[in-house]
């Protein structure tokens, strides 16, 4: 017989011993814009860097300590395009439960993906005006026929 056990006294030993947290952390570094927030109005705002995050909560860095108890909003970019295409934000309100020094724990309250605003020069590039040589542009109408 091993020496080891499965049993559910030692997930509960393993549990008491080490991190009691009950959603399963994932070590990730994406870039996020925050907005601390009271009152429905905006306190602070800034940017910063997730460590960690989970379904319940999210440690991030940024270049301050905030206010523990407040409200936030978080927009972090999310490393994947919605069909390949358009880049994603995960938007997360939640409350500040721990500030020590440039780290930040949220409690996550509610999340959303949202579409993130593209860069002008990538938006510009794919407008349907400028996409298709055959359209003409009412500005100049010799633009955009075929010579």
């Amino acid at each position: 017989m091993s020496s080891f056990s499965t049993g559910p006294e030692d997930a509960n030993a393993e549990k008491i011993a080490g991190d009691r947290r009950s959603d399963r952390r994932y070590d990730i570094a994406l870039d996020l814009r925050w907005k601390v927030i009271r009152r429905r109005r905006v306190l602070d705002a800034g940017t910063g860097t997730t460590l960690d995050l989970s379904s319940g909560g999210i440690l991030f860095e940024t270049d301050r300590q905030l206010p523990q108890g407040l409200n936030v909003e978080l927009s972090i970019s999310w490393p994947v395009l919605l069909h390949n295409v358009a880049p994603l934000q995960l938007v997360v309100t939640g409350r500040i439960v721990r500030a020590s020094g440039r780290r930040t724990a949220v409690r996550m309250m509610q999340h959303e993906f949202r579409t993130a605003k593209q860069p002008a020069e990538r938006t510009t590039l794919s407008s349907p005006r400028s996409s298709s040589p055959m359209m003409a542009n009412p500005r100049n109408p010799n633009l955009g026929k075929l010579q």
